[in-house]
């Protein structure tokens, strides 16, 4: 097989973004929660010239001041309530739990705040509606932290396929699979805290289906439910727009390639481990030939949803186009489809 490589860059960025920031007025950002994914998001902020981080806001002073001092943060408060109403936050980062996502989202809204929630968006549909009627109702910009379809690679694989590049999109498998260990009582087994392989992992390969293949129009799944009462692993086939399928699978249990391949009637892409925050992709033509595109980047990878989302606040859109708030209600809706068929509910539902 022939392999030539085509493209390979010191650093990347979104086209539309890929201008030298300067004498831009920063964005100034509160963080709500000060987990593992709150420390990534904070160290990917603190590397944009065009981003402060202003307040932290924890259920306790210590862990508050914890985060603050790790981080250079100037406002610290000891509820989330506190941070909500900050004067001098722009927009909020939610990266609490699951089951508060709607709730402190909720709150950041109707205290006049523009949000940026991690993923999932919200436990279910239902919730999903409510947080993104009062963003509607208050014109207030919203969006999803949803890093896969951000990355540069992502992106242009997304191109590759819109301009014909593999002919004719039919297939994709995508998977996301971890050999975790986890303590029965860590967040992702806990059904309380709706943990589970689908709403933290599996909405990875989830979200770039929709995302490369279109609109999903139907689900069926399969899935062992564990001992902790929430699903350790899960395989579900999809059905999309004009006969495109998708078969996805992820794991709490197992450790799997972490590739998505893409496949179309004259090649396919393959994007790389790790597929949800890649650098590089290798597009397979009819004939043998094969050739990568490396798309490497400084910091974490979080910095293109975060700079999207600043590009929305800074032009006054509500939300994204990349991640946009239709997308997010229809994958929830398709989510609490497939956790009907595989029995798992969460308290209170």
């Amino acid at each position: 097989m022939h392999s030539v490589t085509i493209c390979r860059v010191s650093s990347v960025s979104f086209p539309e973004l890929n201008k030298k920031i300067m004498f831009v007025t920063p964005i100034r950002w509160g963080i709500l929660g000060t987990g593992l994914i709150a420390a990534e998001l904070a160290t990917a902020l603190k590397a944009m010239p065009d981003a402060d981080i202003v307040a932290v806001g924890s259920r306790t002073t210590a862990s508050a001041d914890a985060f603050a001092d790790r981080f250079g943060i100037p406002h610290r408060h000891a509820s989330y309530r506190d941070l909500a109403h900050d004067p001098d936050v722009d927009i909020v980062y939610v990266a609490t739990p699951n089951t508060l996502h709607a709730e402190n989202s909720l709150m950041c809204l109707n205290a006049g705040k523009p949000v940026f929630c991690e993923k999932p968006f919200t436990v279910n549909a239902k919730e999903a509606e409510e947080v993104i009627r009062i963003a509607k109702e208050r014109k207030l910009f919203l969006m999803e932290a949803m890093c896969t379809r951000h990355m540069p690679i992502v992106r242009e694989a997304k191109r590759l396929i819109e301009e014909g590049a593999i002919g004719d999109v039919r297939m994709m498998h995508g998977d996301f699979g971890m050999a975790t260990n986890l303590d029965p009582d860590h967040r992702l087994m806990n059904l309380r805290m709706a943990g589970g392989v689908l709403l933290d992992v599996g909405i990875y390969p989830l979200s770039l289906a929709s995302y490369l293949l279109g609109p999903i129009e139907d689900a069926v799944a399969t899935a062992y439910i564990g001992k902790t009462g929430v699903d350790y692993q899960i395989a579900v086939s999809m059905r999309h727009g004009e006969g495109r399928v998708s078969a996805l699978t992820a794991s709490l249990e197992a450790r799997s390639p972490h590739e998505t391949v893409i496949m179309g009637t004259k090649g396919r892409i393959h994007l790389k481990w790790p597929a949800f925050k890649g650098d590089k992709l290798t597009l397979v033509l009819d004939g043998g030939e094969s050739r990568e595109i490396h798309m490497p980047y400084e910091s974490n990878g979080y910095q293109f949803e975060l700079s999207d989302a600043m590009q929305c606040l800074r032009e006054g859109r509500s939300e994204s186009a990349i991640m946009p708030l239709d997308e997010t209600l229809a994958l929830m809706r398709i989510m609490d489809r497939i956790r009907g068929q595989i029995g798992l509910r969460y308290p209170g539902e």
